[in-house]
């Protein structure tokens, strides 16, 4: 078959994220198909002529993202979807099937919305399995994770075989990562355990951590260094969820002389001692904790895996590492008052040389107890259109109250950072990359 997969997400804020979900599809298909891959970022003036040029039997899209997830700036991706298919159904007759991490949180949802053919609900290994029954002329609605549309999903469990990653493919469009900002993805396991109320990746990855080798993960390094990555983003859901697995990988990539600098998601618990050392040496740069907030109420009723303390414990640590630190922060979620927010704000100033990223709300999705929470209070029902942005907000604090309070306490500050802030932030990248800076760059954002 002659398969065309399309990257769909063009959301370029605080930096262009490099599609590594097409790398693993690509590997996993087998090769006696022909992929050819586009890349909406770049591509999206001429997709109508490439489809007519090519005339794939079968068009992949992958939705990483449903909406920018962030209520004061809210954008839908929906519109851009509908378009998309239209243009491909105008263009030529094919087949076309969606995946990725933004299709698995609402399959049956975007089926309808989109009419399309199919649908690979979790990893993207499974696509396979799909193109295996086509070739045989067979529905795949025995198979667990590929939809129909109108037929109800079956969610499969998480891809037992290995991961991998394959030989890095010579894309044509990895030049517009490496040109802004220079900065190329990893990943070294998949899955969570933890029980964040919000959070989809135990839906999306599963419950438990799945292990890629260090040695094989150095590796891959290696590869993306060597077809110019200049940065890593590690995109694990937490790099440090396993401290002696992460460990691992920072002794490979010292061992076998990664020499990038690389940084990614962090739990702000209590490190080994020399942890955020060991990393520094292994080219550790930035340490962005997912720490929601700095009122222990509030952390308890996220459900995180830590409270105040840990987290006082963890920047520190990473600060004496003399490592890049920000943490990203939520208001209004269930319980937060006047005084939770307070006690956040508060606290906010015992750490020096960070950076804040504030969101107020809290984006509700399925298969998370905040939507059956969010249930239960009425400020949504089980048949709401969760495609559309819709925020989680407490009963016991005013939004209007809670920003004046944010406004009032970060005035002056430039070390924070509230909502996403896409044209402003998208400048300043723009000048700082054109210059040669390399990496995240929150740091100079506000310097």
């Amino acid at each position: 078959m002659k398969i065309l997969l399309i990257s769909t997400n063009t959301l370029t804020t605080p930096y262009p994220t490099y599609p590594i979900g097409l790398d693993y599809v690509c590997h996993a298909i087998p090769s006696h198909h022909s992929v050819a891959v586009i890349d909406m970022n770049i591509s999206e003036s001429d997709v109508s002529q490439r489809l007519i040029n090519e005339k794939p039997d079968l068009v992949g899209l992958s939705i990483r993202n449903i909406d920018t997830t962030d209520a004061s700036h809210q954008k839908s991706f929906t519109d851009m979807m509908v378009q998309l298919v239209t243009t491909i159904r105008n263009a030529i007759k094919t087949i076309i099937v969606l995946g990725g991490s933004g299709f698995t949180i609402l399959p049956t949802e975007w089926m309808e919305l989109l009419h399309a053919d199919y649908g690979v609900i979790g990893e993207g290994e499974r696509f396979p399995l799909l193109l295996s029954s086509l070739e045989r002329n067979q529905e795949p609605d025995n198979i667990a994770g590929i939809i129909r549309r109108g037929i109800q999903p079956v969610y499969p469990p998480p891809w037992d075989n290995p991961l991998s990653r394959g030989i890095f493919p010579n894309h044509s469009y990895t030049s517009f990562y490496l040109e802004r900002g220079g900065m190329l993805n990893l990943q070294t396991k998949r899955g969570c355990p933890f029980h964040c109320i919000y959070c989809t990746y135990p839906h999306i990855e599963g419950k438990t951590f799945r292990f890629m080798e260090p040695d094989d993960v150095a590796e891959t390094a290696l590869m993306l260094e060597k077809a110019g990555a200049r940065y890593l983003y590690i995109t694990d859901s937490t790099f440090n969820g396993s401290y002696d697995h992460s460990l691992s990988i920072a002794e490979s990539f010292i061992r076998k002389g990664v020499s990038v600098p690389w940084g990614g998601f962090f739990t702000p618990t209590v490190p080994p001692p020399d942890y955020y050392n060991t990393l520094a040496r292994a080219g550790l740069r930035h340490v962005e904790f997912g720490t929601e907030a700095l009122a222990d109420a509030m952390l308890t009723s996220y459900q995180k895996p830590f409270d105040q303390a840990m987290v006082h414990k963890a920047h520190e640590k990473a600060a004496e590492a003399g490592l890049h630190i920000a943490h990203y922060l939520m208001i209004g979620g269930p319980g937060e008052c006047g005084e939770t927010l307070m006690e956040t704000m508060t606290n906010s100033r015992h750490f020096k040389q960070t950076v804040y990223f504030l969101f107020p709300g809290v984006r509700i999705y399925p298969h998370t107890p905040l939507f059956d929470l969010a249930v239960q209070e009425g400020q949504i029902t089980k048949d709401t259109n969760l495609l559309l942005p819709t925020f989680y907000w407490s009963r016991l604090i005013p939004r209007e109250k809670a920003l004046a309070i944010v406004e009032d306490k970060t005035r002056g500050l430039r070390n924070w950072h509230v909502g996403a802030k896409a044209d402003e932030t998208n400048k300043i990248l723009a000048r700082l990359y054109s210059r040669g800076h390399v990496g995240p760059l929150w740091e100079r954002i506000i310097a």
